[in-house]
């Protein structure tokens, strides 16, 4: 582990603990950004060399994967140093430096916290399952087997199989809620707690203006490891974890999704608030409750500032109808809180593919995503409009998709490397051979050819965003009940004196809406938007959008 650095970033954005309220954060994934060294895989100085074209955007923010040291068993989320740089992505020097051009370009920085679990290579993990009796004998959740010595309970691995592992030096089992190589940490240990704040602290004090909370349910499990009940068949959902998955079978309401989590999350954001305009979105994993986590986890100003849940982000294609369920699902559970919404992001089959998206969805979409109450995150590639890739088994990486290979083919597909130019077969990604290889069909997207072509995708996505920049309401504003008249979803997003109504017509078919009563002027040219008839009815085309404010 490596001291902390004093050092004066030079940040040049000016402190707004109010800025995550509405922000666009655009996930990067490391390993396939941009590669600096040659050797297939991306890394931080090359994520320096691209923050220029991020910030051409117009996002406020960037959320980086893991960088930090590890095995790689689950390309970083596998974590054995939570306060250093694993080597193939460079140095802290470099993370530095990261940091102080994303500042000076407008950007603000978020990092992804994996606390829920470490590597079984992290000197915690090593000191814990020496014996029974050492310092850090409870810093990871172990538990004697049954009499049979078969596992404490039923609880199940996301991963696949149980969640349990044997382990001879402590002739007991240990909890790993994904790979057998990530032990759960104990958060029932105030020791754990304090650690895991002081990674924290550590990263605030290195300039950081944030965090990607992963698994943020799954920090705390039940103390007393009863057996999670059966969920009805007419209840699963594949959100979270494929349908071959038995992961699916369980409500996990002991392995998960614990009260005591409240209490590390108001630890966490008072630590958080110390430091000016700091800042967390939590990752919910679950697929019966998600929203319900979301509000209790957000609610008020003692927990996280925003969370984000699968809604969108599973493989059924929302209509009208869905997003309206899901919106007025939100002002009933999350009305104290906030939400962060995504369509596609590292986990997930890219929403072009999973829902079948040809380009002028793709746009209604892009500015829908951008017109809802709640901040926003973007996934690298998605704005040059990339499908999955097709990845061969034999190049797969993923251990989830090899483990599940063929019904499900795991995350490599999203995780290809971004294609920059089309002048060769690794996109202007790397000089050497890529880690995964570049999709061919990736190619005709890469951003240098958008850049050339004014009607691109990523036009339309730096034209979206700058109507949002512009408009308070469509950052911090109210909104008023999201409805869906047949295809077309319509609502209005209210700040101060500032009202734009908002429709979107999510169909291949033509449809009409009216307008409600009042004087209102277009602003949606820049987006391919329609303009209200002096009647104020709205004649939309397939997949066409309208935002009016009112005069």
């Amino acid at each position: 582990m490596n001291e902390k650095a004093n050092f004066d970033m030079g940040k040049t954005l000016v402190a707004d603990p109010d800025w995550w309220r509405g922000a666009v954060i655009y996930q990067i994934y490391p390993r396939s950004f941009q590669d600096s060294n040659g050797d297939g895989i991306g890394d931080l100085p090359g994520i320096t060399q691209r923050l220029p074209y991020v910030a051409s955007l117009g996002v406020d923010a960037i959320w980086i994967s893991p960088f930090f040291t590890s095995p790689m068993k689950d390309f970083g989320y596998d974590v054995s140093d939570y306060c250093d740089v694993d080597p193939m992505f460079g140095t802290l020097s470099d993370f530095d430096d990261l940091v102080a051009t994303a500042h000076r370009l407008g950007l603000r920085v978020m990092i992804d916290l994996v606390l829920s679990h470490t590597s079984d290579q992290h000197p915690w993990f090593a000191q814990s399952r020496a014996s029974r009796d050492n310092p850090k004998a409870d810093w990871f959740v172990w538990a004697d087997p049954k009499e049979d010595g078969t596992p404490p309970n039923n609880w199940l691995s996301i991963f696949g199989g149980s969640a349990w592992q044997w382990d001879a030096r402590r002739e007991q089992y240990y909890l790993h809620n994904f790979l057998v190589s990530q032990p759960d940490l104990n958060f029932h240990s105030p020791d754990v707690q304090d650690a895991l704040l002081d990674v924290v602290r550590f990263w605030l004090d290195r300039g950081v203006d944030g965090f990607r909370l992963d698994t943020i349910n799954f920090y705390v499990h039940d103390k007393e490891l009863r057996s999670n009940p059966a969920l009805p068949v007419d209840q699963r959902d594949d959100s979270i974890a494929p349908r071959v998955n038995p992961y699916n079978h369980q409500l996990h309401v002991y392995s998960k999704n614990r009260p005591e989590n409240l209490d590390f999350l108001k630890r966490f954001r008072a630590v958080l608030d110390k430091y000016d305009s700091a800042t967390a979105v939590g990752e919910v994993g679950d697929a019966q409750k998600g929203l319900e986590i979301m509000g209790a986890y957000t609610a008020g100003d003692e927990r996280v500032h925003m969370c984000y849940s699968f809604e969108f982000l599973s493989t059924h294609k929302p209509d009208a109808a869905r997003f309206a369920q899901v919106m007025g699902d939100v002002d009933e559970h999350v009305s104290d809180g906030w939400a962060c919404w995504a369509f596609s992001n590292h986990d997930v089959i890219r929403h072009t593919t999973r829902w079948g998206l040809d380009d002028s969805a793709q746009r209604a979409l892009c500015t829908l995503l951008l017109s809802l109450r709640g901040s926003v995150c973007l996934y690298q590639g998605e704005e040059l409009g990339l499908s999955e890739a097709d990845v061969a088994y034999e190049d797969l990486q993923d251990p989830y998709g090899i483990e599940f290979w063929p019904e499900f083919k795991g995350r490599d597909g999203c995780r290809t490397p971004m294609v920059w130019e089309a002048s060769n077969s690794h996109a202007g990604f790397s000089e050497g051979a890529p880690w995964l290889p570049v999709s061919a069909e990736h190619l005709h997207h890469a951003a240098a050819l958008q850049e050339d072509d004014a009607s691109a995708l990523l036009h339309h996505y730096r034209a979206a965003l700058a109507l949002r920049r512009a408009h308070p309401a469509l950052i911090k504003g109210a909104h008023d009940k999201v409805t869906a008249d047949g295809n077309v979803l319509h609502f209005t997003r209210s700040y101060e004196a500032q009202t734009i109504y908002c429709a979107f017509n999510l169909s291949d078919a033509p449809a009409t809406h009216a307008m409600p009563g009042g004087t209102w002027r277009s602003i949606a040219d820049t987006v391919g938007g329609a303009a209200p008839d002096p009647n104020g009815t709205l004649t939309l085309g397939p997949w066409q959008v309208a935002l009016a404010i009112k005069t």
